[in-house]
């Protein structure tokens, strides 16, 4: 067996890292690397990590576990933050709060339009790729095309559950099919968490007064308690 050993530059970069929305790589020699998004070639996984891109063989690799907590950034107005004029366009084009968008876009890349997850979903509104497809996507990565699709879909989730914020994102994150099925939130941890996260952000920008005048919405209750799923994220 091969051993590769990780850059001693790299290590330093994910110790000093700030806590971001990321996953969690643990190695066999119980290094756990801090990574924003990652893709497997052959017997190696590419991470990406604050400042950079990593290799690591798949063999060293033991668990891949997601971030349950992160530090958000802080409120500001749409329009002076990250992609804020694409933004503000894809909201008024399709009719979704400007700071919904912004909060989904936190909660699903911290805003790296080069994010991609564990299960493929990318760039900034992480869309697997088929859902771009659907949408005209021709390049995932674009932050402009990236925005305007996943704002789309957004809304029409919105639309489909008549407003409901929590059906909505737990829609986005787990699949409508789900959504529709029960007609409630998912009771999965990883979607149950996103939801919150979501609206926490989303609230917070409200109570700020950073937020802008928001379409009407509604919020159904989430589940007390919550298995794991293994459903793709939107």
């Amino acid at each position: 067996m091969r051993i590769v050993r990780l850059p001693l530059f790299a290590l330093a970069l994910v110790a000093i890292a700030p806590v971001l929305r990321a996953e969690y790589f643990v190695l066999r020699s119980g290094q756990r690397l801090s990574v924003t998004g990652y893709q497997r070639i052959g017997d190696n996984y590419h991470l990406q990590i604050n400042g950079g891109t990593v290799d690591v063989p798949a063999e060293q690799v033991v668990a891949i576990e997601p971030e349950e907590i992160f530090t958000p950034l802080p409120p500001v107005e749409v329009s002076k933050g990250p992609f804020g004029d694409l933004i503000e366009a894809a909201a008024k084009r399709y009719n979704v709060d400007a700071d919904l968008i912004s909060s989904v876009i936190a909660a699903e890349s911290n805003f790296d339009p080069k994010a991609i997850s564990r299960r493929n979903a990318r760039g900034l509104m992480q869309l697997l790729p088929a859902t771009a497809a659907s949408l005209g996507v021709k390049n995932i990565f674009d932050p402009a095309e990236n925005i305007d699709a996943g704002t789309r879909y957004l809304r029409d989730l919105l639309q489909l559950y008549q407003n409901d914020l929590a059906l909505t994102l737990g829609a986005y994150n787990a699949g409508p099919t789900v959504c529709s099925i029960t007609g409630r939130v998912p009771p999965f941890a990883e979607t149950i968490t996103y939801v919150r996260r979501v609206k926490r952000t989303y609230e917070q920008r409200k109570s700020s007064g950073a937020g802008s005048k928001a379409p009407s919405v509604r919020t159904a209750p989430l589940p007390a308690s919550a298995n794991k799923s293994t459903l793709a994220t939107q």
